[in-house]
């Protein structure tokens, strides 16, 4: 202190902006202690299955080996990745991921969409009824899902088959050719997700201001030019949300269907096949965990990429639809 310069003293009341961050902070969560106790048990279920394993990500660059374990296998580098890229099936598994599950979300996408409008205009009286007979795929496994896939498509006594020969058509050994399937898997991927999808598009529909549409009536307008001029624009934010984040899942195809629908049936591969498939024959077959883990970090890598850059776009577009 320089001589002459009374001395300051700091206010008792004074504090730093770092202090009352904290304090609010605090303020915060014993205000929202309760919600926090209820995030906690999801909390510890994604720390548990999705953080705690990313340390088997090193089994990637290593030649695993069951007596020396992940620690003590010797390190490889990227050879693991070099053997998935290299192969006669890197191309053709990668293009058939991509497009299927591009197909699925623009598919599931659109048509979800003209369902959720469809709902929103039919009376009360059979909304519950809709609702249900639509949502009740989604809850059935793939296993379940394969055999009713079975019961249209076995060459002897299916429905398909019956039905083909009663026009005066040939039958088909359906399970023995790999042509029509990326038809059938788009069919009965929107069977299945068709229900849930609908119903998280419906319930933005019923978060709309009906002042809007008791307006639109008032000038005159259809239900057509109601539903594209005030309903879509109005949900299209949690359309962009939900493409983000399926554009992410890309590359991590839908094992459950493109293995038990076709009865992983060889004669199918060239069509249904995806990177999933493909570890898992890997691995079942080989034994070899480092490639299946090189392909596994391949995906997550990639659909991290895909989410970023979706969320980039939409932000560039319009930000107040990107997902951050």
């Amino acid at each position: 202190m320089e001589r002459g310069k009374p001395m300051q003293l700091a206010h008792p009341h004074a504090t730093t902006k770092k202090g009352k961050k904290r304090r609010d902070t605090l303020y915060a969560v014993r205000k929202n202690y309760e919600l926090l106790l209820l995030l906690l048990p999801g909390f510890v279920k994604i720390f548990i299955f999705s953080y705690l394993p990313m340390f088997g990500i090193i089994v990637a660059f290593k030649e695993y080996r069951y007596d020396k374990g992940i620690l003590g296998s010797d390190w490889i580098g990227l050879k693991n990745f070099e053997f998935f890229f290299v192969s006669d099936y890197a191309w053709r598994i990668t293009r058939n991921t991509v497009l299927y599950e591009t197909g699925y979300i623009l598919l599931t996408t659109a048509t979800a969409l003209l369902f959720a409008i469809l709902l929103n205009e039919i009376g009360r009286r059979f909304l519950k009824f809709y609702q249900t007979a639509m949502f009740i795929p989604h809850f059935l496994s793939w296993v379940v899902v394969s055999y009713v896939t079975f019961a249209f498509l076995d060459h002897q006594g299916g429905f398909l088959n019956r039905g083909l020969e009663w026009l005066g058509l040939a039958p088909h050994r359906w399970y023995m050719e790999d042509k029509p399937w990326p038809v059938l898997l788009n069919i009965v991927s929107l069977w299945k997700k068709i229900g849930f999808a609908t119903l998280v598009y419906y319930a933005g529909i019923l978060g709309i201001n009906q002042e809007y549409y008791e307006a639109a009536k008032i000038d005159g307008a259809t239900r057509r030019q109601m539903a594209v001029r005030i309903t879509l624009p109005a949900i299209m934010p949690l359309v962009c949300v939900m493409l983000i984040l399926a554009v992410g899942g890309i590359f991590n195809g839908d094992f459950g269907l493109h293995y038990f629908i076709p009865n992983n049936s060889g004669m199918t591969y060239a069509t249904t096949d995806i990177i999933d498939t493909y570890v898992y024959r890997a691995l079942r077959n080989m034994g070899d965990i480092g490639m299946s883990s090189a392909a596994g970090l391949y995906q997550s890598v990639v659909g991290l990429i895909l989410v970023l850059a979706a969320n980039y776009v939409v932000k560039k577009i319009n930000p107040d639809n990107s997902l951050w």
